[in-house]
């Protein structure tokens, strides 16, 4: 029976602009004529546009633009004072039902609870996928 499967990791990755600066930070290398990035599967010609990814064990791997959209969502970025709320819901091994209830129950400051209730698809996705804390503007 085929099984349908999708994708857990959390990968870092950054895109090629096809400059010298950009090859220099990515680690590629030239060589007869084009950028190389070596992999370990080998060397990897890395065109212009291309992804440079870099997985948990710090492996390296290039991907081609329309294959990393296809593949790949950046992670949500959410405010430091819900990312606190997922971190403690977590650590008391409550669900994520449990969550929204709280928050239309009034559990949290008025705040987060409005955060939570008007972003509930990337609260949710924060949840599961795990998320990037937002910069102090």
């Amino acid at each position: 029976m085929i099984k349908f499967y999708r994708k857990t990791a959390t990968i870092k990755a950054e895109q090629f602009d096809g400059t010298k600066q950009s090859a220099d930070q990515l680690g590629l290398f030239k060589y007869r004529g084009g950028w190389y990035l070596e992999t370990l599967e080998g060397s990897m010609l890395v065109s212009n546009g291309y992804w440079i990814a870099t997985g948990v064990n710090g492996e390296h791997w290039a991907i081609a633009d329309d294959v990393f959209k296809k593949t790949y969502a950046e992670l949500p970025v959410i405010p430091e004072n819900v990312a606190y709320i997922i971190k403690q819901a977590k650590k008391g091994d409550y669900k994520l039902g449990w969550v929204f209830h709280a928050t239309y129950l009034g559990i949290w400051r008025v705040s987060v609870g409005n955060w939570i209730r008007t972003h509930s698809d990337v609260f949710a996705r924060a949840w599961l996928d795990g998320y990037v804390v937002e910069e102090d503007k």
